[in-house]
């Protein structure tokens, strides 16, 4: 059963999972255990279907296990999966996001969106000759010690260790700021590190302005601007955000959706800041499975679905999602909204308007979320387990998916409501 396997990882694994929000800490209860999955839904140890709007965390576009993807994957594991060495599909995978994202000139590939932004983070401070960073309050940049920094009291403040185990020297020259208003900087700047739209705190569309008033502040003061495009990248266009607001990063940050669904992250940019890597330039950058095989693949097959189609119907499905689950819970009386920005759909609950910074987004009611997560869990339909995370739609989610998530959200709407009640 689910919980049989919960805690035998209990016991092999700290807290029973390899990334902390599986744990359902924030939700309660104990989490399911996915066996398998296809096209839009996933399947737990125990047999129960669920219809999936989790996607691996927006990595997955085109369905869970598409014949595409694991076709690619199963050639290429037959060629050998790893050989410390240059391979023809990692020059082709860094040309196709070269030939959609204007800005990369080049990219360097890698095997998270961790390791990519670190790496640009690195590369910002050896290009330029300048430390500190600049990073919004809510964005969320991966387990980088110098990007785990919390904002302390102050409008625009240097940042404190927002976890253990960060040492204060760690993130002492990173300064936290809230998101959607633009900074003034100095010449000690190295880099602003954004989410040009923010998913981590629910979906905080940028302000009108404000990725453009990034651009020409780092521009007055000589600092690199980074758009961390881990979720944005390839999901919210053919170009990324970059692409839909019409913006032009010096860095950019890629991950999940480059691979398919299988581990990679990758750094593109301008030539001459790329070209500061080794062995080109002094800053060290080297990793043995950067550039894999069977990343690469993935990667290739998923974005060669990825067509200009694609995203009309991806933002179509995004839109008709969000309309749905706000009538649901409108004609239940349960407090939520439901923003979209392209492809993007988010979560808020309460009686709050959208939210437009950290500080609004904390105000969302976790419990109410919590309830309304684990009645959606109930009905076969699984969520983030998380009230900040997005919701993620495919396009394996056909209409007549979402007509099924609609029915099941008005009665786990009208079963969250009454379970405060109770």
């Amino acid at each position: 059963s689910n919980d049989e396997f919960f805690a035998r990882s209990t016991a092999a694994i700290p807290g029973g999972v390899n990334s902390s929000i599986r744990a359902f800490a924030s939700v309660g209860g104990r989490p399911y255990i996915v066996a398998r999955a296809q096209g839009a839904h996933v399947y737990d140890v125990e047999g129960n279907e669920y219809i999936d709007l989790v996607q691996s965390y927006g990595a997955v576009i085109l369905g869970h296990a598409h014949p595409a993807v694991t076709a690619a994957i199963a050639t290429a594991a037959a060629d050998g999966t790893s050989y410390g060495a240059p391979t023809p599909r990692e020059m082709k995978l860094a040309e196709t996001i070269a030939e959609r994202v204007g800005s990369c000139e080049q990219v360097r590939f890698m095997n998270s969106g961790t390791e990519a932004t670190s790496t640009a983070v690195r590369l910002a401070r050896g290009y330029t000759g300048r430390d500190r960073v600049v990073i919004f309050h809510g964005n969320f940049h991966g387990a980088t010690d110098a990007l785990l920094a919390a904002g302390g009291s102050g409008v625009a403040t240097l940042g404190l260790p927002g976890t253990a185990g960060v040492p204060a020297g760690a993130v002492a020259e990173t300064m936290v700021v809230p998101y959607n208003q633009v900074p003034t900087l100095d010449d000690t700047v190295a880099c602003v590190i954004v989410e040009p739209v923010a998913a981590n705190m629910g979906v905080i569309a940028p302000a009108p302005g404000f990725l453009a008033g990034l651009r020409a502040e780092c521009d007055r003061v000589g600092a690199v601007l980074v758009f961390d495009e881990v979720i944005t990248g390839f999901r919210l266009g053919r170009g990324g955000a970059q692409d839909v607001f019409d913006i032009r990063p010096d860095l950019t940050t890629f991950g999940k959706v480059i691979g398919g669904g299988v581990p990679v992250g990758a750094v593109g940019g301008r030539r001459d800041l790329m070209e500061t890597l080794t062995p080109l330039g002094p800053v060290f950058h080297s990793g043995t499975l950067s550039g894999n095989p069977l990343a690469t693949a993935a990667g290739l097959a998923a974005l060669d679905h990825l067509d200009a189609d694609a995203y009309v119907e991806l933002t179509a499905r995004a839109g008709r999602l969000a309309a749905l689950l706000d009538d649901a819970c409108r004609e239940a009386g349960f407090p939520a909204r439901f923003p979209v920005v392209g492809t993007l759909v988010g979560m808020v609950c309460g009686d709050i308007e959208h939210p437009t910074d950290f500080e609004g987004a904390k105000r969302t009611d976790e419990s109410a979320y919590a309830r309304f997560f684990h009645a959606m869990l109930a009905e076969g339909v699984a969520l983030a387990p998380g009230a900040y995370e997005a919701i993620f739609v495919g396009l394996a989610h056909t209409d007549d998916i979402l007509d099924r998530v609609a029915e099941r959200a008005q009665r786990a709407a009208r079963a969250a409501l009454a379970a405060v009640t109770r």
